[in-house]
């Protein structure tokens, strides 16, 4: 046990260091943790840290499609829904077809074996091309699309692999039972998954305690995922439905204090986690070597050149038809949704990043088949396997802003964030002005004393004035002034404590008093990426 914990410690420290490293030399914290574990499972006296795949696909997984589906936009999801399916599906497939058949012919796989490979390595990671793209200022639409297709792509993958284990275990396939038991799992799932979402927004309404409600949304992806896990589904699909539905719902029913504190309390448990997930995944390199025998390293190295290959072939093949076709057969797709900037395209087919689920699916391969026999091929396809997340996360990932700043999308975002901004600003300045006609109502019925109207409209007048004005100079002004408010919170917060440590104020005065500086801090540094009003 005291080993355990003094791991544990380990992991956190470097994942610490790691993230203060990144800042400084403004890399991808998930590259460096990959090859932070790769560079600790080489140090001569560590313990081994081998990944159990039932930690990852049980217990790491759920959590952080669900958190992904809460923060993604139903709206955006449905309109994007074409896409989407077109990779997280159509691309899936295809991959693991063109994966399957070229392990089949050049690296001579039995064909079923074949597939097991191409299911593993056709979904690209659900975590680390999002994590990597968001900080690069891209187009939301390119962000959106990769978002679902990495949540959305894995229960594809899980599926097709859990049908080609059991055709090599037992011998036998049958592709419309296999294709049937798709269309069920599909559809069974999103309609579990959406009353699962029901029922812990119903449960949240009525327990009515942050505490609880945020326990609760804990609780929301293990009972979506778990249960269609465990009957034979991926559980992937319920738990993103679940997300979806909370996300397009919960607005009106989860309550301020509550999303307060889960917001914090979700974004240190997905950083936590995807932390953990990358650095214990190149902490399997060890794993790896003392299976191998390091004379025929070479089989293993050129099987896996190959099928990196292979799969970033596969996926330039299936977007450019995936993208254009549609609107060159429909009328109607193109003039609803006309065609994206060739730049965005290829960005899209140049994304690949595959990660920790094709890791644990390789890893969760059984030993031996149904006779007894060893199931084929086993660590030929772990040893590919951890190759092509490496050289993608690695590679693709190190590439990704050259890749960016030659396709030129930073400046596709920055137009797009400034129709998002006077956008965002119309519907503030709507919202203030009908809060304020019913206050006028309020007051015209004599409901409201003389008194408390002053106070009310006092702070209406005052949330009116910190609203930028809809020109570039006034947001300048703006930040000009968040600037200098930061400035004048840190007085206040040095004034407090002087009070408090003479004795002047309690400690709960202090507390109450430092929440509403932290509000005020936390709207800064929101209008800092876009926000304009604080949380209160």
């Amino acid at each position: 046990m005291a080993n355990t914990i003094q791991t544990l410690l380990l992991l956190l420290a470097v994942m610490v260091a790691v993230a203060v490293i990144a800042r400084r030399i403004n890399v991808a914290p998930t590259i460096l943790l990959v090859i932070a574990g790769i560079g600790l499972a080489l140090t001569p006296g560590l313990p081994r840290i081998e990944l159990a795949p039932e930690l990852v696909l049980l217990v790491i997984l759920p959590p952080l499609i669900y958190s992904a589906g809460v923060a993604m936009s139903w709206r955006e999801f449905r309109f994007n829904l074409r896409p989407i399916a077109l990779l997280a599906l159509g691309c899936v497939v295809f991959t693991t077809c063109a994966v399957a058949v070229t392990s089949h012919w050049l690296l001579g796989m039995p064909l079923a074996v074949a597939f097991v490979l191409g299911a593993i390595v056709a979904p690209p990671d659900a975590v680390a091309p999002v994590a990597i793209v968001r900080r690069l200022g891209i187009p939301r639409r390119i962000i959106v699309v990769l978002d679902g297709e990495g949540v959305a792509n894995d229960a594809t993958a899980l599926i097709l692999y859990r049908f080609a284990v059991v055709a090599v275990s037992t011998g036998a396939f049958s592709f419309w039972k296999a294709a049937g038991t798709f269309v069920l799992i599909v559809v069974g799932e999103i309609a579990y998954g959406i009353a699962v979402g029901w029922l812990s927004l119903q449960l949240r309404r009525w327990v009515r305690d942050p505490r609880v409600e945020i326990t609760l949304s804990l609780m929301t992806p293990y009972v979506a995922f778990l249960l269609p896990a465990h009957i034979g589904g991926s559980g992937v699909l319920a738990t993103i439905a679940a997300g979806l539905f909370v996300s397009w719902n919960g607005p009106l029913l989860i309550p301020a204090a509550t999303r307060l504190q889960g917001i914090f309390f979700w974004d240190l448990l997905v950083y936590l986690l995807e932390g953990f997930v990358f650095l214990v995944t190149g902490l399997q390199i060890r794993t790896l070597m003392e299976r191998t025998d390091l004379s025929l390293l070479h089989q293993p190295i050129f099987a896996a050149l190959l099928t990196v290959l292979v799969v970033v072939v596969a996926r330039f093949i299936w977007v450019y038809p995936a993208t254009y076709l549609p609107r060159w057969l429909s009328p109607a797709v193109a003039r609803r949704d006309p065609l994206p900037p060739w730049q965005w395209v290829f960005f899209l087919a140049f994304v690949g990043i595959r990660g920790v689920v094709s890791l644990a699916a390789a890893l969760a391969i059984p030993l031996t088949t149904a006779s007894g026999a060893p199931f084929p091929d086993r660590d030929l396809i772990l040893y590919i396997t951890f190759g092509l997340i490496v050289v993608t996360l690695v590679g693709q990932g190190l590439l990704l802003p050259r890749t960016v700043r030659w396709l030129g999308l930073t400046s596709h975002a920055a137009e797009e964030r400034e129709r998002e901004h006077r956008a965002e600003l119309a519907a503030r300045t709507e919202a203030l002005k009908l809060a304020q006609s019913r206050l006028e109502k309020l007051a015209a019925e004599g409901e409201i004393s003389p008194e408390v109207l002053a106070i009310l409209r006092a702070r209406h007048d005052y949330r009116f004035r910190r609203l930028p004005m809809q020109t570039s100079e006034g947001v300048d002004h703006a930040s000009a002034a968040a600037e200098i408010r930061s400035d004048l919170i840190a007085a206040e917060r040095d004034y407090i404590y002087r009070l408090l440590q003479n004795g002047q104020i309690t400690d709960e005065a202090r507390r109450r008093i430092e929440r509403e500086l932290d509000l005020d801090e936390a709207w800064i540094a929101s209008k800092k990426e876009g926000g304009l009003e604080p949380p209160l």
